[in-house]
Order: structure tokens, then sequence, then C-alpha cells
């Protein structure tokens, strides 16, 4: 760790990251389902649809998913008869998720209040762990790759679907404009909130790109890593296993 992390496009002590991270998704929570719809088209959907299929998840086996708040993940993954543990550090957007899932009728959930830096489960415990849209705000990314590697059990694997820059030509440009003048306007318009939906662009364009993401996975400890660009890239999955 530096002595200072990127907030969005300002540079912060590590700790205070962490504390305005969790501001910024307590004050979003109950309107971030809307929000990624109202952002992405409703594309988001569809993301996360391939995000799950490219997991497997099969009945019987025990999947952490990371940063997994409103359980839009979760909610996918136990269909397959999976054991699925929803962490988020955030409680008000666990409360959200949990909400949603008594609403929906869906039980068997775990839902715990996990760092995922530190994350306080035992070693192999998990046959797979999921983070979609989470990494990108965590303080320490090399941290929490290297917990996400010591709870999987050997043949265990690893899945983030993550927010990335796309490579194509014009629409780089578009995205560009769009997401830094319209999304913090529509996060005022729905959420009431334009600095929070502002971060989390700002978050977007500081995060690293394919390659340099791969590397840091590949250097926590994973094998036969690799990358599905969405869009160009604008929207990455990226894998790796645990042997």
């Amino acid at each position: 760790m530096t002595d200072t992390v990127s907030f969005g496009y300002q540079q912060v002590a590590p700790h205070e990251k962490t504390a305005r991270v969790g501001g910024v998704f307590s004050s979003v929570a109950s309107r971030y389902d809307l929000m990624n719809d109202a952002m992405s088209g409703g594309l988001h959907r569809l993301w996360k649809d391939r995000f799950v299929r490219l997991v497997k998840p099969r009945a019987g086996e025990a999947i952490l998913d990371m940063a997994g708040g409103t359980g839009d993940i979760a909610f996918r993954l136990a269909r397959s008869g999976a054991q699925v543990t929803v962490a988020d550090i955030n409680p008000d957007m666990l409360a959200v998720g949990m909400d949603r899932a008594a609403r929906r009728g869906i039980e068997g959930l775990i839902w715990s209040e996990q760092n995922a830096e530190t994350l306080g489960f035992a070693d192999k415990s998990f046959d797979a762990y999921t983070i979609a849209f989470g990494i990108r705000n965590v303080t320490d990314i090399p941290a929490a790759l290297r917990e996400a590697h010591r709870v999987l059990r050997r043949g265990g694997r690893f899945f983030c679907l993550e927010f990335s820059t796309t490579l194509w030509p014009g629409f780089a440009d578009v995205y560009d404009a769009y997401s830094h003048r319209i999304v913090p306007k529509l996060g005022k318009l729905l959420a009431h909130d334009e600095d929070s939906y502002r971060y989390l662009i700002e978050s977007i364009r500081r995060f690293p790109d394919m390659p340099a993401f791969e590397a840091m996975i590949a250097e926590a400890g994973f094998v036969g890593t690799r990358v599905e660009p969405v869009l160009g890239g604008l929207v990455a999955i990226h894998s790796g296993w645990k042997i």
C-alpha cells in the first residue's frame, strides 16, 4: 500500500478512501439498481447473465459473492443450487439485498458483512469467488485478490466483472462524454446524489486496464488467467484458477 490511494481523481489516505466509499454506497443503496438500469440502458443485466454463465455454478458448491450487496449476482448463482454467501462491506447494501430476497421469496442465501481485504473466512472455504462491479472500489486491490486466493479451495475459480477501457475507436470518446456529462446528472435526478455518481465514473477511469489487472490477478497466485472484453473492453470479465 502507498501513502495515498485514488478516490476518483483525488488522492487520499487509505483509511479515508474506505470511509468515503462507504458513504457513497450508503447514499446510493436504495436506488442502486435503478441507476444501473439508467446508466447502462439495462445492459448490465445481460452482462451479469453472461458472467454467471461463465462461472458455471453447480449444485452443492460453496460460492462467495463479494461486494454482492443488492443480490443481483447471488440470485442468479443460487438458481443452480449452489450455496451462496453474499458478502459486502456496506451494511446498507446488504439490507437492500436481504429485502429484495425476501420480497422475491429467495431463501438459503448467507449474508455476511465483510471487508474484501481481510475476509473472516477460513482458508479453502469456497469453490468459487465472484465479484461484480466491486473490485475498483476496494482500497487495497492486491490484498483483496490475495484474500480471494486464500479462501478458495484447490481447483477453485475466481471471476471478476468490472468496467474497463473500451478499445473501440470513436465509441470510447462517445462513452467518455456520456459518462462524465450525463451519468452524474442521472444520479442527481434519480438518486438525488450527483457527487456519488461522479465518483463512480471517475473510479472507472482510474482502474487498471485489462492487461494490467490480469497481471495483478496472476500476481495474487492465480493461474490460467484470461479476460473476455465486452463492447471492446467497456466491461471485462476476468478469471483465474487456484491450483
